[in-house]
């Protein structure tokens, strides 16, 4: 009887470019971006699909990459918070309001948050507060920051933010 291969090629477009790897089939997308693609900016939070630190965009849609297989990854499309920069490493409007509104405390959920509220802005460009609140209850914050981020996502989407 053949046994499984425990390794697998890939290739998977990370932030643009396209890279091919062998990954061992059991490693989970964010050990294979932090590890392998060494970018650090995905954080590992939990590693059980709680807090959303380590959401990243899988062909658009947001993923904790916790809870994905880099092999599932194989012929997708990855962004993850270092992909967000504009092309001369300026910081969008949505990092600039993050930056703007103090929807930074500790850091560790940015990145998630960052993620979540990329993907909800490129669905809705002006949701409401319920809207914001509803694409974000997947990602914690330990520090609470909460109105913040929520105010930080309302001035990037344009809109007239209560203080």
């Amino acid at each position: 009887m053949n046994e499984p291969s425990t390794v697998q090629a890939i290739t998977v477009e990370v932030n643009g470019t396209s890279h091919e790897r062998v990954v061992q089939a059991r490693q989970l997308l964010v050990h294979f971006l932090r590890e392998t693609m060494e970018l650090q900016g995905t954080h590992i939070g939990c590693d059980t699909g709680n807090c959303g630190a380590c959401t990243v965009l899988v062909d658009g849609q947001p993923q904790k990459s916790c809870m994905v297989l880099a092999v599932q990854a194989d012929g997708r499309s990855i962004t993850t918070v270092e992909g967000l920069a504009a092309p001369a490493d300026e910081l969008t409007p949505l990092q600039r309001s993050f930056n703007e509104h103090h929807a930074v405390q500790c850091g560790y959920c940015t990145p998630g948050m960052l993620i979540q509220a990329t993907a909800l802005l490129q669905r809705d460009p002006t949701p409401d507060e319920d809207t914001i609140r509803h694409a974000l209850k997947g990602n914690l914050c330990r520090c609470t920051g909460y109105v913040n981020i929520v105010r930080a996502v309302q001035a990037a989407s344009g809109q007239e933010v209560r203080t």
